[in-house]
């Protein structure tokens, strides 16, 4: 395994790249996953207008907008780990709104948001038409291993000491969560590209093989 640092812009497009290659005549799910600290919807935001400059439309889908009602995310409490690990985001809802509909055999018609945690109430969304090609970039912590339905990962990696040192305060109680997921999921193993994070200022891509 090698590290190879890049910068921010470079790392864009290597993977605006990869995906724009990836089944151009058919859609494209992908999971940007990586803790809150890693700021997974930074690197989905950014791939938008460089996948559309190369003919594919890209929709963002964020996992905030598909968590579990307040009376079944927070049961046992606000800052339960096993709870954040396992019962606050709906992926029931992520897979019936998004996943399942753009996928290959599916609708096309999908829910970009789903509910609206302020409020602790559906967030009333119409519906969209994805088009021809379309991808969908799916940001949020916890994504591989669950078996969701994406065609394409990326997971940004953060050592321990990095993933605590740039957790806020009042998060600080995910990071069992955190710690159960590295060793239960490994998710690095499953993600099709890493991206180690630690500095995120200077990303760099884990390359396995020679």
């Amino acid at each position: 395994m090698r590290v190879r640092p890049v910068s921010f812009p470079l790392l864009v497009d290597d993977l605006a790249d990869r995906l724009a290659s990836r089944e151009s005549d058919s859609r494209l799910r992908v999971a940007v996953d990586g803790a809150d600290a890693a700021d997974p919807g930074r690197l989905a935001d950014a791939l938008v207008d460089p996948l559309r400059v190369r003919g594919r439309p890209a929709i963002r889908v964020d996992t905030s907008d598909f968590l579990r009602p307040a009376s079944l995310r927070l049961e046992f409490g606000r800052t339960n780990p096993d709870s954040f690990y396992t019962g606050w985001f709906d992926e029931a809802g992520l897979i019936r709104e998004v996943l399942s509909p753009a996928g290959p055999d599916g609708s096309g018609r999908i829910l970009q948001r789903l509910w609206d945690a302020s409020v602790d109430r559906a967030a009333r969304a119409p519906y969209s038409e994805l088009p021809p090609g379309a991808i969908v970039l799916v940001s949020g912590p916890l994504l591989l291993g669950s078996g969701l339905p994406f065609d394409f990962s990326v997971h940004l990696e953060l050592t321990p000491a990095a993933l605590a040192r740039r957790t806020p305060v009042d998060l600080a109680w995910t990071l069992p969560a955190y710690r159960r997921y590295a060793g239960e999921v490994a998710p690095e193993t499953l993600a099709d590209v890493v991206v180690r994070l630690d500095d995120p200022r200077r990303p760099a891509l884990v390359v396995t093989g020679p």
